[in-house]
């Protein structure tokens, strides 16, 4: 009974394991391998395959997204750093001549103040003769010329009156004005020397306030630079690349995005120069772009820009006027200070120092503002047109001064010819 159980267990137990084919099963032709599960992905398989996909795009797009926030929020600090700078150059120039309008009338005063004593002493000196006299000058001449002996004695006696009281309306006239102008120069010192120390405390606030810009910026610049580099990582990850690829790729695309914006300042620059020369002869008028040029100096041009070349690769200083470094408005200056034109160290003045010119009038040497309110007295970016549409600039804290496209900040909003 045994010998009977065994086989079948045997035959029971090689079904399970795989020893011996399964009953009902065909056997596999010699060298040929059993068929696997269907090959072919099922609809469950492609529609997890396309989510996968859309949210990988979707990462992808969002990164995107972040990165040029990112790079938008950098040039941003750059530029809020900068307005910083100009302020406080705007406010040393105020203070600048707030203290020569201080000395010039406090030296108005010393003069004026000086010749009141003058006088002074002059109507002093008149009312004691007046009072040794027991009569006034006037009528002291009166009683001679009354108490004469003939015509000749008369006709002096007569000129001594007039002499006399010329001599004395002249005393009192000049006590009286010199009075008057010294108090006027004295208030007029005085409040110089008010408006003087009032720009320096602006100086001193807008000190700090470009300080703590400048330290702001420079944090923002750090923590944006880590996070462009973790979203690139994250790119990377997202797109099955290298972060060196993909930094690659944001460079060519922001440089592409750079090149778009120039052109289309270029073309918006071309187009309102048309537009306003249309519109002059419309009107039969000269516009800023078709009156006769204003006076530029060919050598003077040619040294400004020399010294500007001659400074690329030095460091953006805020304040800088050389020889380590320059702000934007120190280079402008000190460049045009070479050609023998004296510019002051703030944006805004130096547009108002120069003669306007419009782009179509653009020579080598003119000065180029920037603004983002659209009015003068609120330029915060100068640079030194060197010609072909191109510009040498100190662009803002971080960076070194540069050779670069008139577009590169969109459309300048002013030119001027120092």
């Amino acid at each position: 009974m045994a010998r009977r159980i065994l086989p079948t267990l045997l035959l029971t137990l090689s079904g399970l394991f795989g020893l011996l084919p399964v009953a009902g099963a065909a056997p596999a032709a010699p060298g040929i391998a059993a068929p696997a599960d269907d090959p072919y992905p099922s609809t469950d398989d492609i529609a997890a395959a396309q989510a996968e996909e859309t949210a990988r795009a979707a990462d992808t797009a969002a990164i995107e997204a972040r990165l040029t926030a990112a790079q938008t929020d950098l040039e941003r600090a750059g530029r809020e750093a900068e307005q910083a700078v100009e302020s406080y150059n705007g406010a040393q120039a105020r203070l600048a001549r707030a203290r020569a309008e201080a000395s010039r009338t406090g030296a108005l005063a010393a003069v004026a103040a000086q010749a009141r004593v003058v006088a002074a002493d002059r109507a002093a000196e008149l009312a004691a003769e007046t009072y040794r006299q027991g009569a006034s000058a006037q009528l002291s001449a009166l009683d001679a010329l009354l108490g004469a002996d003939g015509p000749r004695a008369i006709g002096a006696q007569a000129a001594a009156i007039g002499m006399v009281g010329a001599r004395t309306k002249d005393i009192l006239d000049t006590a009286t004005t010199t009075a008057a102008e010294a108090a006027r120069t004295a208030e007029a010192a005085g409040a110089a020397e008010a408006e003087a120390v009032s720009a320096a405390a602006a100086v001193r606030l807008a000190k700090e306030q470009a300080e703590a810009r400048l330290a702001a910026q420079q944090t923002q610049v750090a923590e944006i630079t880590t996070r462009r580099e973790q979203l690139l990582t994250a790119l990377a990850a997202a797109r099955n690349t290298t972060l060196d690829l993909e930094r690659q790729r944001r460079e060519a695309l922001e440089a592409l995005a750079a090149a778009r914006a120039e052109e289309a300042a270029r073309s918006a620059a071309a187009a309102a120069a048309a537009t306003e020369a249309a519109a002059a002869a419309a009107a039969a008028r000269p516009s800023a772009d078709s009156v006769a040029e204003s006076p530029w100096s060919a050598g003077g041009a040619e040294a400004a820009i020399a010294f500007a070349r001659s400074k690329i690769g030095l460091p953006y200083i805020w304040g800088g006027e050389g020889p380590a470094g320059y702000d934007c408005s120190g280079l402008t200056m000190m460049a045009w200070r070479r050609a023998g034109k004296n510019l002051t160290h703030f944006a805004a003045d130096q547009y108002a120092e120069s003669t306007p010119v419009g782009y179509a009038q653009l020579r080598p040497g003119d000065l180029v503002f920037w603004t983002d309110t659209g009015r003068a007295r609120d330029i915060h970016h100068v640079a030194l047109y060197i010609g072909d549409d191109q510009m040498i600039e100190a662009p803002r804290p971080g960076m070194a001064i540069k050779q670069a496209s008139l577009w590169i900040m969109g459309r300048p909003d002013f030119y001027g010819r120092p």
